[in-house]
Formats: structure tokens, sequence, C-alpha cells
């Protein structure tokens, strides 16, 4: 008899999307190529919430935030803002980044015509960022080729022993072809073939994304609502001189 398949939770996506330190802080995101996270995270689903606050923040602060964060609920909306939304923003400031984590079916149609592969050289005509080095922490890579060169990339943005989290790219030409649901469909297979958890999370602003989670059939498990105190876009950890 086929074990059940193991459920998406808040815990698991908190577990999957960042670095701790001893005190359960928020050191910095679990990419290979990490960045610093969040000053606050708050991760709701309908039977359970959790949270975490940033390494870097006054404990006082902390404390706060911890304070406030308990007294929230699981959520029966989706959408629903926190209870003390408010206060978050004036204690921190920064940048909002909120939206839906999902998870795939339990049947996932595996399609055809997806390589799966870890060789940089060939992402390097159509995408940019992609290094030798960090190939390994992404597997695994589904790609659709086009000329011997990817055109459109699923790889793991984050990995875990239980869980892995989708990084979804197609190059400018190739895009509203379908390809970005192709290559997610073949990565969350290899990623379950791999005895991991497939995991999906986005903005509740990127529509582009929101449409693919909705082609796969993907179902929301929990929802997060994140600040961060600088650009979302500029938050490299600095490196020693």
């Amino acid at each position: 008899m086929a074990q059940p398949l193991l459920s998406a939770t808040p815990s698991l996506h908190k577990r999957t999307m960042y670095r701790f330190n001893e005190a359960g802080r928020i050191v910095s995101t679990l990419e290979p190529n990490p960045a610093i996270g969040p000053s606050f995270t708050l991760i709701r689903g309908h039977s359970e919430r959790v949270w975490a606050v940033g390494a870097t923040l006054d404990p006082a602060v902390a404390e706060e935030l911890d304070a406030l964060a308990a007294q929230e609920q699981p959520l029966d909306d989706w959408r629903e803002q926190p209870r003390f939304t408010n206060r978050y923003r004036d204690i921190l400031g920064g940048e909002l980044v909120s939206g839906p984590a999902l998870e795939f079916p339990d049947q996932i149609e595996a399609p055809e015509g997806v390589s799966l592969s870890d060789d940089a050289t060939l992402l390097e005509r159509h995408f940019r960022g992609w290094t030798p080095e960090e190939m390994p922490g992404r597997t695994p890579i589904a790609a659709i080729l086009e000329d011997g060169h990817a055109v459109s990339v699923c790889a793991c943005a984050r990995r875990t022993d239980e869980a892995a989290e989708a990084s979804l790219e197609t190059a400018e030409l190739f895009r509203g072809h379908g390809l970005a649901s192709q290559v997610t469909a073949a990565w969350a297979v290899a990623v379950r073939a791999s005895g991991r958890i497939p995991l999906y999370s986005t903005s509740w602003r990127n529509t582009a994304s929101l449409a693919v989670a909705r082609k796969l059939g993907l179902s929301t498990y929990a929802a997060s609502w994140t600040l961060y105190a600088q650009s979302y876009e500029d938050r490299s950890l600095p490196t020693n001189p």
C-alpha cells in the first residue's frame, strides 16, 4: 500500500525559507547564495500560525513583535491582513511582501520534452546570475531546451531534507507558450522522487506566477506576510573585505 503524501504546513514553509540562530531568530534566507532575511514574517494556515523575527533587531523590539504575533489567529480568508498590521508597520517600517504558499496535487503528470540537468552552460544564452558553484544546491533543475539552450527553467530556490521551494524563470522571448507550467511540473515530480515535498510560493501581485499555480492545480496551504527593513531587491549579505 502506498504511503500517504506528507502535507505542507506553515511550520514547514518557515523551515524551508530561512536559516535561524539558536534563539530561533532569522539569520538569512536558505538559498545557496543567501540574502539578508526579513525583519519579521508571519505565516498562517487554516489551523496553524507561526512567525519569526530578524536576528539583528533590538531585543526589546523582537520581544514586542513576539508578543503581538502570539495573539494572531489562523486564517479563514487567505488575503486577510494580520490583526496587528498597523502596529507591525509602525515598529518596523520597511517593505511588505505578502502572498500565498502553495502545494502540488497528489498526482502530478510528468510532461514530455523537459530535461533535468545541472549544467550551467545550458543557461548562459538566455539567463544571468547562475554559477556552476551553486548548481548542486539548486537541483533538481528542470529545463526546456531550444537549440541546445535552456529557455524555461524551474529549480530549487531553497532546499532542505524535507522540502524544496520552486524558482521559476522563462526567457522573455519564450513567454506565453505554457513552458513555465511544464518545467514546474517536471521539477515537482523530480523533487518528490528525491523524497522531498515540492513547494511553490509567490506574491499576490505576481499575476503570471499565480496563473502558473492555477494551471497546475496548486492549492494554498498558508499565506505569508513579511516585512523587510531594506529593499527586497537589495538584501545581499555583507562580505568580509
